[in-house]
């Protein structure tokens, strides 16, 4: 029988390093006696004391105690509760050092994966720095030593709630109300049962999706409506599944946004949307010019969800077919596309990691221009397919750098591609998520 490793002891002195550079997730590296450590809270360039927190075969973990030489990318943290928090890991750095760290994850991903470069990098897509979150998960948990109701995020590296009072980067209109909503469910029959809250906000509306693992009594429900009622909150329930969600108060509400000036596009708490809307604006026009729109366009917009892309697409281009794997969200594409009086866009329901296109009879005529915005897994299975469609220019929406640049190695050296520009969009401020965007041309013969 093998026998079980014996985990080794955290030394508990301080030990003090050069930061020799920062990771893609924005904590400093220094070399002890010749191994890796990742220094939370260090940047490159400074001199860390800092604590070991986890030992690795390979590489250890730390968190810095004190910094000596301070970096002059190092700003002071807005929120008081940065570095327990975990839902943000670069506040302690400038916003332009943010955008060039995010800039050189890209880059690192396009060489490690194809030895790839951009023609041209485009600018960064930049927007509000606080309050920009319009959409989270809030975890909800009753600690019997504090006797309360803790309201937020997870700590760092930790399975606990977070003990917050606000956060400054989710929407003020829930972002102030942590402590106000943990006080409110510790008032309710289920203080103990709520799992999450769900938030999904629009410009004018707030929505809260309570998870309760068991049914809500008849009591809790009038409470959750009368606080409602109270603060302008639309309230749900969810008992089970995301099919489970169902609205409170009030009777029949409809959260919805504008993806551009003339367009309303209609989306439940649950539906995937984009959580910063003002660089989701920006987002769609940088996609659209690098589509290059032409009136005469027939173009194929892959994992579509409600229609963000498709639909400011169809009110330019001759016809264009969006084609999502959920079918609940293709239904409500559909339904968005009516409400805008859009007849020229078409919405398919297809498993796009196991599909043929060209079976199906909306791909019979082939696309010249092609929008992809995948999940975090990336779009590999579909990509031997795009050129036999006869797209001569596309257009990937990323939202993990990796996948982005394993498929573009694939565009570029196995099926004639050439990615002419590429960039970061900071959808997320203060985290190390990487939003990013590229265009890829047809090479001629």
């Amino acid at each position: 029988m093998a026998r079980r490793r014996r985990r080794q002891k955290l030394p508990q002195e301080a030990i003090t390093a050069e930061i020799e550079s920062l990771s893609h997730d924005g904590r400093g590296i220094a070399r002890v006696e010749g191994k890796t450590v990742f220094v939370d809270g260090a940047l490159a360039g400074e001199t860390a004391s800092f604590q070991y927190t986890r030992l690795h075969k390979k590489f250890d973990e730390a968190k810095a105690l004190e910094i000596s030489n301070p970096s002059a990318q190092r700003v002071d943290a807005k929120c008081q509760h940065f570095g327990v928090c975990g839902g943000c890991s670069l506040m302690h750095m400038a916003p332009e050092a943010q955008l060039e760290l995010k800039q050189g994850t890209l880059a690192e991903h396009f060489t490690h994966f194809g030895n790839l470069e951009p023609l041209t990098w485009l600018p960064p897509l930049t927007g509000p720095l606080w309050g920009y979150r319009r959409k989270a998960r809030l975890g909800v948990k009753y600690v019997t030593k504090k006797e309360q109701v803790l309201v937020g995020f997870r700590e760092k590296a930790s399975p606990f709630i977070a003990q917050l009072s606000q956060c400054d980067v989710l929407d003020p209109r829930v972002g102030l109300r942590l402590t106000e909503l943990g006080e409110m469910i510790a008032g309710l029959d289920a203080y103990n049962r709520i799992a999450q809250i769900e938030v999904a906000m629009d410009d004018s509306n707030v929505a809260l999706v309570f998870r309760n693992l068991d049914p809500l009594s008849e009591g809790d429900k009038q409470a959750l409506i009368a606080y409602g009622q109270e603060q302008d909150l639309w309230i749900y329930e969810q008992p089970g599944g995301p099919d489970t969600v169902a609205a409170l108060w009030p009777e029949k509400p409809q959260l919805s946004y504008a993806p551009e000036a003339g367009l309303t596009l209609n989306f439940d708490p649950s539906d995937f949307t984009q959580v910063n809307a003002g660089i989701n604006e920006k987002m769609i026009q940088r996609a659209l010019d690098l589509l290059d729109i032409q009136p005469e366009d027939r173009i194929l917009d892959l994992f579509c969800g409600l229609g963000n892309f498709t639909l400011p697409l169809a009110k330019r281009v001759t016809e264009v077919v969006g084609v999502e794997g959920d079918l609940a969200l293709v239904k409500h594409a559909q339904n968005n596309a009516l409400l805008n009086q859009l007849t020229n866009a078409e919405f398919e329901q297809a498993d796009l990691t196991q599909t043929e296109l060209k079976d199906y009879p909306w791909a019979q005529k082939g696309f010249n221009k092609i929008l992809l915005d995948p999940p975090r897994s990336g779009a590999f299975e579909v990509l031997h397919q795009l050129a036999d469609l006869g797209a001569e220019r596309l257009v990937y929406v990323s939202c993990n750098p990796a996948t982005l640049a394993r498929d573009a190695g694939e565009l570029v050296n196995k099926h004639g591609y050439t990615m002419e520009a590429a960039g970061i969009m900071d959808m997320f401020p203060h985290t190390n998520h990487v939003e990013s965007i590229a265009v890829f041309t047809k090479n001629n013969g």
